[in-house]
């Protein structure tokens, strides 16, 4: 068969392999694959590990590798910054260590026996990149570096990034020390949370005093996507020669936050943009449900009507095109409701799946109160039921 194949090629005429060739290419399913696969977003992606994230579902909308273990350089910090936060108080008074004074790489020329704010050390920290900024925080909270690596795991477990092992607050390269794009995506999902952690990653410059000197500490933010990309608004930049240019950094447009991690990144910054720009132009924040709507109707045993439920809260979910005709929602009720009930009482959820998978749920409240039947009226009814 092969050999009647490359008779009839090299009998055939120009337009005819031209046919073939073109053939080949727009009704080959692997090739159009190749292709779907290479265009998902706006340019070639750099990165080894990258991952997309909606903020606020956790739903990735683009990935490569996104559980290899790699070296993070100081994107580190975001977990630093976080337990920091979470501990410790920003107004609380660190004197600076020799061990802090005299951290190598990045620093913001912390001086032994200095004292300074954990609020001024947190802006040093991640504006500037300090690692002395990090072993200072790491001391005050924990009483060491070893202590605080401590407190990164466990609070890396309980955020579900199991693929990741700290061993220092400043990301100094360690076999030890190390994550995956969707762990930091999750650690940084969760930071993004907190209300100080996204005013610090997003202010441009910070100033910090240097007494005996006759200028301040100025810390200009490192993140080129605050003044670049429309809608930036963190998060944090690391390089190590072991783990290459990392970059963790988010947006926000119309209310919808998304975050992208890359890394070991040669062009880590044309990255972030277009995994960004591949997200808010390929999905939508969809509304599935509203605070309020009706939902369904349900039973009440011995109640004087029916209730109606409506969604406790708001739920949105970033779907591609096509995909909100796929979501499927189904209630799911407490076994037996009974009356009295109070308007706001929790009776159950409403769940969605999309291709099989439970992708968010909200709580379903009573919308309004149901009186129980007095016993005799509730007899009448039952007799009533039994004869028709």
């Amino acid at each position: 068969m092969g050999f009647k194949l490359k008779q009839g090629l090299a009998a055939a005429t120009p337009a005819f392999i031209l046919f073939l060739i073109l053939g080949f290419f727009f009704f080959n399913p692997a090739v159009q694959a190749e292709e779907e696969e290479g265009s998902e977003t706006t340019g070639e992606i750099s990165a080894l590990a990258a991952v997309l994230m909606d903020r606020e579902s956790g739903r990735i909308l683009w990935e490569r590798n996104p559980d290899q273990k790699l070296p993070m350089a100081s994107t580190t910090k975001i977990m630093t910054a976080l337990l920091a936060l979470e501990l410790g108080h920003e107004t609380d008074l660190i004197v600076v260590s020799e061990k802090a004074a005299n951290t190598e790489g990045s620093s913001i020329w912390l001086e032994e026996g200095e004292e300074k704010t954990l609020e001024e050390l947190l802006y040093g920290l991640m504006l500037l990149s300090g690692n002395d900024a990090a072993v200072a925080i790491a001391e005050h909270i924990a009483g060491s570096v070893e202590a605080f690596a401590r407190l990164m795991n466990i609070k890396a477990r309980a955020l579900g990034a199991h693929n990741t092992h700290f061993t220092n607050p400043h990301g100094l390269p360690d076999d030890n020390h190390y994550t995956t794009a969707r762990d930091l995506a999750l650690i940084t999902r969760h930071a993004l949370m907190n209300e100080r952690f996204r005013d610090i990653i997003a202010t441009p410059e910070y100033t910090i005093s240097w007494p005996g000197h006759p200028w301040d500490r100025i810390m200009v933010n490192q993140n080129r996507l605050l003044e670049e990309y429309p809608g930036a608004d963190g998060v944090k930049t690391g390089w190590t020669r072991k783990a290459g240019r990392c970059f963790v950094g988010s947006a926000t447009r119309e209310g919808w936050q998304l975050l992208v991690v890359v890394l070991n990144a040669p062009q880590m910054w044309e990255d972030a943009m277009a995994l960004l720009d591949y997200g808010f132009h390929n999905y939508q924040k969809e509304l599935l449900a509203e605070k309020g709507q009706y939902i369904c109707l349900a039973e009440v045993y011995k109640g004087e009507r029916s209730v109606n439920l409506v969604a406790a809260e708001n739920l949105y979910y970033p779907l591609a095109a096509g995909e909100k005709a796929e979501i499927v929602s189904r209630p799911v009720l407490k076994e037996q409701i009974k009356a009295p009930l109070a308007t706001g009482e929790p009776l159950g959820s409403l769940e969605f799946y999309l291709a099989g998978n439970m992708i968010g749920s909200v709580e379903l409240l009573s919308g309004h109160p149901v009186e129980r039947y007095p016993v005799g009226k509730y007899l009448q009814r039952l007799l009533s039921s039994y004869w028709d």
